[in-house]
């Protein structure tokens, strides 16, 4: 499934910063992790959405700041 990644800005605008294919493995995974990692940057996962015209699902996001990688 096509999974598109929104990060919320502090401003409140939407920025696109990923859009490709996820394994349902990793969709799964959604149900245990709060935080992801995309480009060497982490992001909080705030919501999820599943947009049937387009049948993808977009994720919204927020950078984490000030955080040590684990």
């Amino acid at each position: 499934m096509t999974v598109h990644l929104l990060e919320k800005q502090s401003t409140g605008e939407l920025r696109s910063i990923d859009e490709r294919e996820w394994t349902m493995d990793m969709i799964a995974a959604l149900h245990h992790v709060n935080y992801l990692t995309v480009g060497g940057r982490e992001y909080e996962t705030v919501e999820g959405r599943l947009n049937v015209d387009s049948q993808t699902f977009e994720l919204l996001v927020v950078a984490v700041r000030n955080r040590n990688p684990i």
